[in-house]
């Protein structure tokens, strides 16, 4: 019994040698970094737990907040998981105002009812685009309508009329990762502009169309031929709500790819017109144009009221949502969460009253609230500000939820370890857990903001690479 108590003893000393050996060469690794050139004029920052216990095993600059970049959306899908609950869904709603008559004729509109459902229309899930309309159109005929003297409108009140948050750069609205809310989302509120580059820098890029066709919205194109191998420096410019897109950059010779996807600007009047265009080529004509309840309030038009509900899609599951949001990092779905969060709250569906719940949530669990400067739900605003400490928290604390498998297994594999990045201008970060070759296991959150030049990557792998 003492061989094998001793044993025992050599080989718990053995690991914890193993492991301050670790921590020893992980300062090592990052002092390097910070004596870097590229990282002259930048702050780092490094929060290492141990993931058992939540003891910090190393932490320099941890108590200052900094840019997030899409790390902050594990703590969006974590805050959802705990206010929403992993079974969450949305359910969407078809209905019609006024009366049908014996001859097939709906004398009022159809309304498409949103709840912010991100992944109606989305090609991830089973709710596809021509899922949606045929489901939509059959509810349509079952309920024997074959005319429609009125309108299709597309709900979208539930978010209000502020789709992007405050703070984000101009350069990312309008493109398909900058997509802001809609009450009534529809395929991701995206469309693509598929372009051709000139045979020559001195030649124009020619737009060759766009994918679904978008007849209501005007493109500006200022795009330059860019040289061989320059690829995809192209931006759209389109403000929620417009309908006219500056295509502003370049778009190489020889670019392996043929379009761009783009942020739509007003998704609920994509959605409505999706369902005309669709009856119309079945023969249901539609006496008025599609529109949206927000135009209609604009112009002061009154929204109908429903007679009767037809038809009601229901939306993936929290956690299979968090799986893409996460795994993709799909901005949209997360300032969709955090809107909703502000709904299950109590308060309206807007951005600042969901970080209000998000920050109260983590608060009301010992989490210091000046160390949580949310500004959004995805982290694309450079105005996010939160410590490395106050992150590696939150991760700790939420091993001992029930959703926690659902929320690990949507953490991208980075550098061997499950981790979520974050990339924004002079901004990259990764935060997760990893556990090491004999076991040990830890809670990483690192961070760099301001850095120069690129490939910072490789060298914050470096640093993380001495925990393997």
């Amino acid at each position: 019994m003492k061989k094998y108590l001793l044993i025992i003893s050599y080989l718990l000393f053995s690991i914890s040698c193993f492991a301050q050996n670790k921590i020893q060469n992980l300062e090592k690794a990052f002092n390097n970094l910070l004596a870097d050139e590229q990282a002259k004029h930048a702050i780092v920052s490094l929060c290492v737990l141990d993931a058992n216990s939540g003891k910090v095993l190393f932490a320099k600059n941890d108590q200052i907040g900094l840019a997030t970049a899409s790390t902050l959306k594990t703590i969006t899908a974590a805050s959802a998981f705990s206010i929403l609950g992993k079974d969450f869904q949305f359910q969407t709603t078809l209905a019609y105002s006024g009366n049908i008559t014996a001859d097939g004729t709906l004398k009022g509109n159809l309304i498409i009812i949103g709840s912010g459902d991100p992944t109606l229309g989305s090609w991830r899930f089973q709710n596809k685009e021509n899922a949606v309309l045929s489901q939509w159109v059959a509810a349509i005929k079952a309920s024997g309508i074959k005319k429609i003297e009125g309108s299709i409108i597309g709900d979208d009140r539930i978010f209000g009329t502020q789709t992007t948050p405050e703070g984000w750069v101009w350069q990312d609205i309008g493109n398909y990762y900058g997509a802001g809310t809609s009450g009534l989302a529809w395929r991701e509120n995206q469309f693509d502009i598929h372009l051709r580059p000139g045979s020559s820098t001195t030649a124009t890029v020619t737009v060759v169309k766009t994918v679904p066709s978008t007849p209501y919205i005007q493109i500006k194109n200022e795009l330059k031929t860019g040289a061989s191998g320059t690829g995809d420096r192209s931006y759209a410019f389109l403000p929620p709500y417009s309908n006219l897109a500056y295509l502003r950059g370049s778009w190489g010779m020889g670019i392996g790819k043929s379009s761009i996807s783009v942020a739509l600007p007003d998704p609920a009047f994509d959605c409505a017109y999706r369902l005309q265009d669709t009856l119309k080529r079945l023969g249901v004509e539609t006496s008025q144009l599609a529109t949206t309840a927000r135009l209609m309030e604009l112009n002061n038009l009154t929204i109908p009221a429903i007679t009767q509900k037809i038809n009601t899609i229901t939306s993936p599951t929290l956690s299979e949502m968090t799986y893409w949001f996460l795994k993709k990092s799909i901005n949209l779905y997360g300032e969709t969460l955090l809107k909703t969060m502000a709904l299950k709250s109590g308060q309206p569906g807007t951005t600042a009253k969901g970080a209000e719940a998000e920050i109260n949530l983590w608060t009301s669990k010992g989490i210091d609230k000046s160390a949580l400067n949310i500004i959004d739900g995805s982290g694309l605003s450079p105005g996010n500000r939160i410590t490395t400490s106050a992150m590696g928290a939150i991760l700790f604390q939420i091993q001992k939820e029930d959703w926690f498998s659902d929320f690990y297994k949507a953490l991208p594999d980075y550098n061997g370890m499950k981790i979520k990045s974050g990339t924004i201008n002079d901004v990259s970060a990764f935060a997760g857990y990893h556990t090491d070759a004999v076991g040990n296991k830890y809670i990483i959150v690192i961070n760099i903001n301001n850095y120069s030049g690129s490939g910072i990557n490789k060298k914050l792998f470096r640093v993380l690479d001495e925990l393997k």
